[in-house]
C-alpha cells in the first residue's frame, strides 16, 4: 500500500485466462506477479476456474502461490462450444470478477488485460470505484482479429465492440502492449500513453543441453526428427496447412510432426489427419509450463504458424520466445514484427504463411543439416537472453507500475 513515499504496492490483476506454472497456457502474468512479490509487493489475481486452453476445470481453487493470491470467479462453463457460448463465458466472468474485486482491500493499481476485452470493463470500473490507476494491457487486437478471421460478423456487434475498445483505450491511465506492432492500432483508436512490455521467456526454465530422451521415449519418437508445434489448436492457428505439409513429408520416414496442445479445432484436425492417413503426425495433450521444457527438449525444430492475414503481422507470439529460450530453431510461418526478431537473431527460417510446400521444405532443410539447426537454436537463445528475457522485461514493468502509482 502507498502512504507518502512509495513503499509496498498492492496490484490487482483481472485475467480470466490466467495460468500458473502448473497449468497449460501462457504464464506471462504469473511470472510477472512472482517477480513483484519477490520484491516485497502484493499481487492479487482474479481468474477463471476453467482452463482457457483445455476447457476443463483447473485443479486449484482460491490459493496463494509463491506469494501471489489467486481468487477464482464463477464462470459459465462452455466457452469451447461456440462463439455465442464463449461470449456468455466472458460476460459471466466480467460480472463475477467485479463482485470479488470489490472485496479486495487496499489496492494501489488495477491491471486489466485483453482479450477477452470485457474483463477490461471490470478492471476500469474497479479502478474508478477504488480511485486508483487503471492499467489496460492489450495482448491481442480485439475485435480486429475476430473480424479478420470471420468469427465476429454481425455489424451491430462489431460497432459495439469497437466502441468498447475505444472507451477502454481512452479510459486507461496507461495502455500496455506486448508487441511493437500494436502501437499504431491502439493509438489510432484513442490510446494516449502507451508502453511496450513485450512478450518474452525465462531462459532459466529451459535447458538447451537436455537431449529430450525422456519426452521422446514416452511418446515413441526415438530415432525421429521431431518438428514440434506447441500451442492452441484454434481457428487462427492455420494447422490444416501444417497437416498439408505433413502429407508432403510422408516420404521422409524419419520426420515426425508433433502437435502439442488443445483447442476448439483439435477434434476436427485429428479427424482430418486420420482421413489423410498421416502416420507422421502425432497429437499430444497440453502440458503445464513446468513440463514444457521437457517437451521442447524433445524437439529438433519448433513451428510457429498463423493464418496469412495482415492483422497477424502485428503479433509477438509467446511460443516463439519459448522456442528461443529452449535453444530450438524456429520454422516461422508468421510475417511481420516477429519475423524481424527471428531474422535479427538468425534463429530460424521464415516461410510465407499459408504455404504447405515451403513449410515442408523448411523442415526438410533443417532435418538434413543438424549442425546448422543446432547453431540456429543457440543463436536464438543468446538473443533472447539479451533482449527478451523475463528478467529484463520485468524491470521495465516494475518501473511502469511504480511510475503510475507515484503519479497518483
Amino acid at each position: 500500500m502507498v502512504r507518502g513515499l512509495l513503499s509496498i504496492m498492492h496490484i490487482l490483476i483481472i485475467h480470466q485466462a490466467f495460468a500458473s506454472l502448473g497449468e497449460p497456457g501462457g504464464t506471462r502474468h504469473f511470472e510477472f506477479a512472482r517477480l513483484l512479490t519477490s520484491r516485497g509487493h502484493k499481487v492479487t489475481v482474479i481468474a477463471s476456474p476453467i482452463s482457457y486452453i483445455t476447457g476443463g476445470h483447473t485443479k486449484q481453487a482460491d490459493t496463494e502461490m509463491e506469494g501471489v493470491t489467486i481468487l477464482r470467479a464463477s464462470v459459465y462453463d462452455a466457452h469451447h462450444k461456440s462463439f455465442f457460448h464463449r461470449i456468455l463465458a466472458f460476460f459471466s466472468f466480467m460480472i463475477s470478477s467485479f463482485w470479488i474485486g470489490l472485496r479486495v482491500k487496499h489496492v494501489d493499481l488495477v491491471w486489466g488485460t485483453s482479450p477477452p476485452i470485457f474483463q477490461g470493463v471490470t478492471a476500469w470500473l474497479l479502478a474508478r470505484i477504488k480511485r486508483v490507476p487503471f492499467l489496460f494491457e492489450v495482448r491481442d487486437l480485439w475485435p480486429q482479429f475476430a473480424i479478420a478471421v470471420g468469427v465476429l460478423k454481425n455489424p451491430i456487434l462489431i460497432r459495439l465492440s469497437e466502441w468498447l475498445e475505444r472507451f477502454l483505450y481512452r479510459g486507461a491511465d496507461r495502455v500496455m502492449v506486448n508487441s511493437p506492432g500494436f502501437f499504431e492500432p491502439v493509438t489510432s483508436r484513442g490510446a494516449k500513453r502507451v508502453a511496450l512490455i513485450p512478450n518474452g521467456a525465462d531462459p532459466s526454465m529451459f535447458d538447451p543441453d537436455d537431449d529430450g530422451r525422456v519426452f521422446r521415449e514416452s511418446h515413441g519418437l526415438q530415432n525421429k526428427f521431431v518438428a514440434l508445434y506447441a500451442g492452441a489448436h484454434g481457428m487462427s492457428n492455420d494447422l490444416t496447412v501444417l497437416l498439408d505439409a505433413a502429407r508432403l513429408l510422408l516420404p521422409d520416414n524419419d520426420i515426425q510432426i508433433v502437435l502439442l496442445g488443445d483447442g476448439k479445432e483439435k477434434p476436427a484436425l485429428q479427424a482430418l489427419a486420420k482421413e489423410m492417413n498421416l502416420s507422421n503426425v502425432t497429437f499430444l495433450s497440453s502440458v503445464p509450463k513446468t513440463e514444457m521444457a521437457q517437451a521442447l527438449a524433445g524437439a529438433d525444430v519448433c513451428i510457429a504458424i498463423l493464418k496469412p492475414i495482415d492483422e497477424y503481422k502485428t503479433t509477438y507470439p509467446n511460443k516463439v520466445f519459448d522456442y528461443m529460450a529452449a535453444g530450438k530453431p524456429v520454422v516461422l510461418a508468421i510475417d511481420g514484427v516477429i519475423r524481424d526478431v527471428v531474422q535479427k537473431a538468425h534463429c530460424g527460417i521464415f516461410v510465407p504463411p499459408g504455404s504447405p510446400l515451403e513449410l515442408a521444405d523448411a523442415i526438410k532443410t533443417l532435418a538434413v543439416n543438424s549442425d546448422y539447426s543446432r547453431e540456429m537454436g543457440m543463436l536464438g537463445r543468446r538473443y533472447l537472453e539479451w533482449n527478451f528475457s523475463r528478467a529484463v522485461i520485468s524491470g521495465k514493468l516494475l518501473k511502469l507500475l511504480e511510475e503510475m502509482v507515484t503519479r497518483r
